[in-house]
């Protein structure tokens, strides 16, 4: 067959393309600078679990929005009738709404119409106008009630986080942490990456102050009882409680400056601060009218200082001096450079990683990685010879080309990620299987080299888009609702099994297509194994359809006690769906249990379980969710951290892991979702693609493999969380797939032999396609088996849920889904036969 030259010329320019994009990923820094401008210079942005650092997950407080908007309700509406002079008491808050009681005289026309002004349309992303910010309403005659709708009060939720967006990039700018990354996660979350920072305790202070400033005069101290109009502050470095007006003479927005210094008197660190044109006028006209009184400058509620004004300042500029040190100084100035939050932010998630566990990391999942690629290439040259080393050279090119499309993408590779790359590493060799094992079927049947070649690819490329889009529906639904570096290994997955159709298909086809030639006399064909013996012999006639009810009770009563064990033990829950904290800490000397758990305990945070995690110097602490909010959490962390050092002197802290309740709560929710959603889009597909006994066999085979599987997480004790979802995932998507290998020439051989008896029918398919089912299954257990064994604690829970459900997937497909077939499909896919003895 004659190959368009342009064709080859278009896969050579992407292969090409390809290489020279992966190629910065294997170049230090130096060198890539000496690349020439005209190259890739793109790199593969490592995860925080590979690298280290920190992740904070930021959540703005949207019942601070919802408190100001009422109050500045209340405020614009008592304004809004006495300009219209309507007689009315105060305007208060009542639930999220505002309410007047109107005078006994009031016109209620008047009023409405003087409230419906503040009512203006809330704008829509794409600058439209959208639906009223107000719904105003009289209950009876005298009573209104003014409530902001949901629309207006989204609009706010939405504003307050892009402000705080930008302050938190500015904060974090400013306090010159290399390489950050803050971006916006949802509707009100601000996700925050660090790499580097092993401690983040300074921009978790950093961020979760508000840092509104506000100066005030003081109440003197004569002043006995409550005087109305002011309030009691606490003051910054003592006890002691000062009394200021509530009125705010003049804010922190009018800050043009702010830096960290020294008083030259005392030597103490001081922050000096510059305001604007009207800010220093404001300043110099306070300053001039209260000489001689005490001025407070008052941050986020707290005084900082109370100086007494000895003489009027001009300039426009002052400074702050109090119990500072030269770090608490410097960071003030940030914040106040920076600007202030709109509203408050809470750390409802952190996450750290040591930069020592990020390179370990590193270093097992690369050599675990070519461990599984070595595997997988000598099974392929065992199989197929020299058309086995043409489909590890398809297989090298989908690797580099991934790496090319993760660079070009400037998606983050994390540990999960690698995962994926080493799964697709066994998954993407399916594709030539199938071919490899379909040509030879043709050439057994007497075609001609070009013919069988024709007829291979083009009967094979059905089951392998069919196969291949059951697990990109796993896949999506994994990045849609997952998080985190499980959304890594979606994307690598993803990636690979995508970029599998091109080099796995397109690209041997080519070669193989070169090797028969042109001319009118095509060269032998000979796909076969290297030395002559075929792991699997040809034309096998097992009688599996005999022993579809053992097979069936067997797996039920598997499922059954599957469910059993997850009641009792049960899950052992990790901390993504639970809550609470989990802290890998590496110790100098083996760990003492005993010593660690009677020190912790005494921290009264509840429960800590703790587990030697691979060595006698490395421990995890579990602690329980802290009852409250998700800053107890964090409090709670802060007091192990400190109390470790006493504990266990010399020990350094690897990870640290915080989930607060919300966020276990959605993840939980999101993992349920995935999975049923992955069921039901398999359904569907399967349904459309074949007939409904198919699908049904699936689904209820599926159902089957999943609680197998999750009964290996009950028995084991393995975490049960985000990563096992996607282990849970990818084998839905796995599964399916090689169900659709033997459903593929089951509906194949429906359309052949019309008449042949479906029992027999399904043993026939079974057994034409025993060879590539078993191969396929082997080449995904060799990639993951490497990780299973050394894979590290990270991922283990991944890798070993994988390796048992490729075995559970490739039986269940002969001994469940065949029979359940046979059970819905004999009377409507084939005429019912008459019944016989069962012999066996």
């Amino acid at each position: 067959m004659r190959q368009s030259p342009w064709k080859m010329a278009a896969y050579a320019a992407i292969v090409v393309f390809g290489i020279l994009a992966a190629i910065p990923n294997l170049l230090s820094r130096d060198q890539l600078e000496r690349l020439p401008s005209w190259l890739p210079h793109k790199q593969v942005t490592l995860g925080l679990d590979l690298r280290g650092g920190s992740q904070l997950l930021l959540e703005i407080d949207s019942e601070t929005v919802l408190r100001d908007r009422l109050a500045g309700l209340a405020s614009d509406v008592d304004g809004a009738l006495r300009s219209a002079r309507v007689a009315a008491r105060s305007a208060k808050v009542e639930g999220n709404a505002v309410v007047v009681e109107l005078s006994g005289d009031a016109s209620a026309r008047e009023a409405l119409r003087a409230v419906s002004e503040l009512s203006g349309s809330v704008a829509t992303r794409f600058g439209g106008a959208g639906r009223p910010s107000l719904t105003i309403d009289m209950q009876g005659d005298h009573r209104l009630v003014v409530s902001p709708t949901a629309e207006d009060i989204a609009s706010r939720n939405d504003r307050a986080a892009d402000q705080s967006l930008e302050i938190v990039r500015r904060r974090i700018d400013e306090a010159g942490i290399a390489e950050p990354t803050v971006m916006r996660q949802g509707a009100n979350r601000i996700l925050v990456q660090l790499p580097g920072v092993q401690d983040p305790a300074r921009i978790k202070a950093l961020l979760g102050s508000t840092a509104r400033l506000t100066f005030h005069l003081v109440v003197p101290q004569q002043a006995t009882g409550h005087v109305p109009g002011t309030m009691l502050l606490p003051h910054q470095g003592s006890d002691e409680r000062l009394r200021v007006r509530q009125a705010v003479l003049l804010q922190g927005e009018r800050l043009v400056d702010a830096n960290s210094s020294f008083d030259q008197r005392t030597g103490e660190p001081i922050v000096q601060f510059r305001f604007d044109g009207p800010g220093g006028r404001r300043f110099a006209e306070i300053t001039k009218r209260n000489v001689g009184n005490p001025f407070a400058i008052v941050l986020d509620g707290k005084v900082l200082s109370a100086p007494v004004i000895r003489e009027p300042i001009l300039g426009g500029s002052g400074q702050i001096s109090g119990s500072f040190t030269a770090e608490s100084a410097r960071d003030l100035a940030v914040l106040l450079r920076a600007g202030a939050l709109p509203v408050p932010l809470k750390i409802i998630e952190e996450r750290t990683v040591g930069a020592d566990l990020g390179s370990d990391a590193i270093e097992q999942g690369i050599t675990t990685g070519l461990i599984g690629f070595g595997l997988v290439f000598c099974f392929m040259v065992l199989l197929y010879g020299p058309w086995g080393l043409i489909a590890n050279l398809a297989l090298a090119t989908n690797v580099t080309l991934t790496f090319a499309a993760l660079s070009l993408l400037e998606a983050t590779l994390t540990l999960p990620g690698i995962a994926g790359i080493v799964l697709g590493i066994g998954l993407a060799v399916d594709a030539n299987i199938l071919i490899n094992e379909r040509i030879r079927e043709e050439l057994a049947r007497g075609q001609g080299t070009r013919a069988a070649l024709e007829a291979g690819f083009k009967r094979a490329y059905s089951t392998i888009v069919d196969s291949n889009v059951t697990t990109l529906i796993a896949t999506t639904m994994l990045f849609v609702l997952g998080a985190g570096p499980v959304r890594g290994f979606a994307v690598t997955m993803g990636l690979g099994i995508v970029i599998s159709m091109f080099t796995a298909v397109s690209i041997v086809r080519v070669i193989m297509n070169l090797w028969i030639g042109s001319g009118p006399v095509a060269r032998p064909l000979r796909i076969g194994p290297i030395f002559g013996l075929r792991l699997i012999p040809d034309n096998t006639r097992f009688r599996f359809m005999r022993a579809r009810f053992l097979g069936i009770a067997v797996s039920a009563v598997l499922s059954v006690a599957s469910l059993g064990l997850m009641i009792a033990p049960g899950l052992n829950y990790g901390i993504d769906f639970v809550g609470g904290t989990l802290i890998d800490v590496r110790t100098e000397q083996p760990a003492q249990l005993d010593e660690l758990r009677s020190g912790l305990s005494a921290l009264h945070i509840g429960e800590v379980a703790l587990q030697e995690a691979g060595s006698a110097h490395q421990v995890l602490l579990r602690i329980e969710r802290q009852p409250g909010d998700d800053q107890a959490q964090v409090a709670a962390t802060e007091r192990v951290r400190s109390a470790l050092s006493t504990i266990a002197p010399g020990s350094s802290i690897e990870r640290v892991e915080i989930v607060g309740p919300k966020v276990s709560g959605e993840l939980m929710e999101a993992g349920i979702l995935a999975v049923v959603l992955s069921a039901v889009a398999m359904l569907i597909y399967i349904w459309i693609r074949f007939e409904w006994q198919f699908a049904i066999g699936a689904i209820v085979t599926l159902v089957l493999d999943v609680t197998k599987t999750v009964g290996l997480f009950a028995v084991t004790g393995m975490d049960f969380n985000l990563t096992a979802i996607a282990a849970l995932l990818t084998l839905i998507g796995y599964s399916v797939n090689d169900k659709v290998v033997v459903y593929d020439r089951m509906r194949e051989n429906l359309r052949l032999f019309k008449t042949m008896p479906l029992r027999t029918l399904i043993d026939l398919s079974i057994n034409a396609t025993l060879a590539r089912s078993i191969y396929t299954s082997a080449t995904a257990l060799l990639s993951m088996l490497p990780m299973a064994v050394a894979g590290g604690s990270a991922v283990d829970n991944f890798a070993v849920a994988m390796v048992f459900g490729i075995v559970v997937g490739a039986s269940s497909s002969v001994f469940i889904a065949a029979p359940i077939l046979l059970f819905l499909g004999e009377g409507r896919l084939r005429p019912a036969r008459p019944k016989e003895p069962i012999t066996a």
